[in-house]
């Protein structure tokens, strides 16, 4: 089960389509392919040209990355899933290191007339569900609501009272649809609202939302479901695609440890999410970068925290590591237990820092200093990331 502080899993736009299609959204035909092979015997069965080649990664921006391409020949089609099929594609969304593309969506092409935006999301300062709709489809809708935040049109809708006709027209009036949409335009709110509702979702999104002579279309669709949610969403969980994830949190997971990498160069191990981000903004403070975020929670062992001292040293950025430990339902002696069984099975070859305040410190303490292993002890938080910091700048 996730924690507050990463609150969703992302699916693929294929994925979401699918659900779309189950709850009768319409979304254009397509399939998915691995390879070029496979993308051309699918742009034949689709039977018309032009058709889209679209990669398949967990982030945005796709198109001005160079991840989606117009095919207007089975010539093309080879030729532009040659080139998708095994790239790295960096977006705004990705990071300069990229996502590899492992696979494509082929999906016939549509005539469009108008693109619109639509999203579903959580306020929580409001607790009510967000519609957020623009007649700017198609386009960073970050930049649009800097911009021309009048382009937007917001709704909130009470959980308990769910989304209303009056709040429907309301929306269809902002983004000055035409009048012979409103019906179908209504009748796809409500069935995404269904979706966003029955899926748990943190956010339901399409850009565009598409008007075609045949009607509406969802040409994109992306969906996140809160993580805390997936005990009851066995569909979604099917969904989990391990070559999207991170391979230190994959492995993180396996033995319930709660981390997530970072760009910086000081590893973290902290028992408690407040006190973990307490300690990145210290040492942030002190003028160093934290290199991840790892909370082995109240209840760890001696082995996770092994564990989590071998996920740490995995990543080659880290160039010292800061413990910091309350003890507290994770004791502190438990805690020195760990790190030293760690020590004894890896090469540590970066400085550790030590802070332990809590349950049996003492006995921590002693642990540590009859280990024998070269630690610095910090009597308080921030001399902890004073002393971390000065250590990997030097």
């Amino acid at each position: 089960m996730g924690s507050w502080y990463k609150l969703d899993m992302k699916i693929h736009e294929y994925q979401a389509k699918s659900i779309f299609r189950k709850h009768n959204i319409p979304v254009p035909s397509g399939e998915i392919a691995h390879t070029a092979q496979e993308a051309c015997q699918i742009a034949s069965r689709l039977e018309t040209y032009p058709v889209v080649l679209k990669a398949q990664i967990h982030a945005g921006g796709r198109g001005k990355g160079g991840g989606v391409k117009l095919a207007h020949t089975p010539e093309d089609v080879e030729k532009f899933a040659q080139e998708l099929v095994g790239m790295t594609l960096v977006t705004k969304q990705t990071g300069p290191k990229g996502r590899k593309v492992n696979k494509i969506l082929i999906e016939a092409g549509v005539a469009i007339e108008q693109e619109l935006y639509l999203s579903f999301t959580h306020n929580r300062s409001t607790a009510t569900i967000a519609i957020i709709a623009s007649a700017a489809g198609g386009m960073d809708i970050e930049e649009v609501a800097t911009t021309t935040p009048d382009k937007i049109t917001t709704i909130h809708i009470n959980p308990l009272l769910g989304l209303q006709k009056n709040q429907c027209h309301k929306i269809a009036a902002g983004i000055h649809l035409p009048d012979e949409h409103y019906g179908g335009f209504t009748g796809l709110l409500a069935d995404l609202y269904t979706v966003f509702i029955q899926y748990d979702c943190t956010l339901l999104e399409i850009n565009p939302l598409v008007i075609t002579p045949d009607g509406m279309l969802a040409l994109d669709a992306k969906i996140e479901v809160d993580d805390n949610a997936l005990f009851r969403q066995p569909e979604i969980r099917d969904f989990k695609d391990p070559q999207e994830e991170d391979e230190l949190e994959l492995q993180a997971a396996q033995y319930n440890l709660n981390y997530i990498k970072l760009d910086g160069n000081v590893g973290n191990m902290v028992n408690g999410a407040g006190l973990a981000m307490a300690t990145m903004d210290l040492i942030q403070q002190a003028g160093a970068e934290p290199a991840n975020f790892l909370d082995v929670g109240g209840g760890a062992s001696a082995e996770m925290v092994e564990k989590g001292f071998e996920i740490i040293l995995q990543d080659d950025n880290v160039r010292g590591i800061l413990i910091n430990i309350f003890g507290g339902i994770l004791r502190c002696d438990v805690l020195a237990q760990g790190v030293v069984e760690a020590a004894k099975k890896i090469s540590i070859n970066v400085p550790v820092i030590v802070r332990m305040e809590g349950t049996n410190v003492s006995e921590g303490k002693e642990i540590l200093a009859q280990s024998g292993l070269n630690l610095i002890t910090a009597d308080s938080l921030k001399d902890a990331a004073g002393k971390v910091a000065a250590l990997v700048a030097s």
